[in-house]
């Protein structure tokens, strides 16, 4: 499922609000946030040094997990960050750690994550965890208009942590049902879907569910 569709779902008007102006997003590919958003993805450049390639302001630049494969979040972001107007807001979103990589990098998932990040803990499983409210507060003339973990359909009784071994048969026995799903043929009972979901190890934003850490920011025009 798109990330950025997925998630607007759950926006609050505040969020909604933040887009209605001009909008930059930052590794959107087929889906934008917004329909008027300017994207930016691979085909228009590299998003690690984006001021390069884009050369005006908006009134707010999104991203919806784009930031965990740059080569260097703090700079990454701190580029983006220049490209946001006096007053507007720089809105990003990406895996929370725990949630999605639970314990294990390189990510089992998508091993092209550079990175994993955290929201605020001291200490991280991770050797690359990257603390979100640091690098929140790195960025010059910044307000943190809000910073949340989003777990919104998220079973945090599938959740694991570390390296796991699991059969290979309950993997196998979902995905039969779950290419029956797609064709209309909902077959497989929620109780035996979820017991065999405890014996795997579990991508839920594959079929819905939120792990992710939103944060938006406003730049102070003084």
């Amino acid at each position: 499922m798109d990330e950025s569709r997925k998630s607007y779902e759950h926006f609050s008007a505040f969020e909604r609000s933040i887009l209605t102006g001009s909008v930059l997003d930052i590794g959107a590919g087929r889906d934008p946030v917004v329909s008027h958003a300017v994207g930016f993805d691979q085909e228009q450049g590299d998003a690690n040094t984006i001021t390069t390639h884009v050369h005006q302001l908006f009134d707010c630049v999104y991203s919806s997990h784009c930031l965990e494969h740059m080569q260097d979040p703090s700079k990454a972001l701190a580029n983006w960050w220049q490209l946001v107007k006096p007053d507007g807001y720089l809105f990003f979103i990406v895996p929370d750690e725990d949630l999605y990589e639970q314990g294990v990098f390189p990510s089992r998932f998508n091993g092209d994550h550079k990175f994993t990040f955290t929201l605020a803990k001291k200490r991280s499983w991770s050797p690359v965890s990257v603390n979100v409210w640091d690098l929140a507060r790195s960025l010059p003339h910044s307000e943190i208009v809000s910073l949340a973990l989003n777990d919104i359909g998220y079973d945090h009784r599938l959740q694991k942590h570390g390296q796991v071994r699991s059969s290979q048969i309950p993997r196998f026995i979902l995905r039969q049902f779950a290419s029956l799903k797609k064709r209309g043929w909902d077959l497989l009972p929620r109780a035996c879907q979820f017991y065999l979901e405890k014996a795997c190890l579990i991508d839920q934003t594959r079929d819905g569910g939120l792990a992710q850490i939103e944060v938006i920011l406003r730049k102070n025009s003084r």
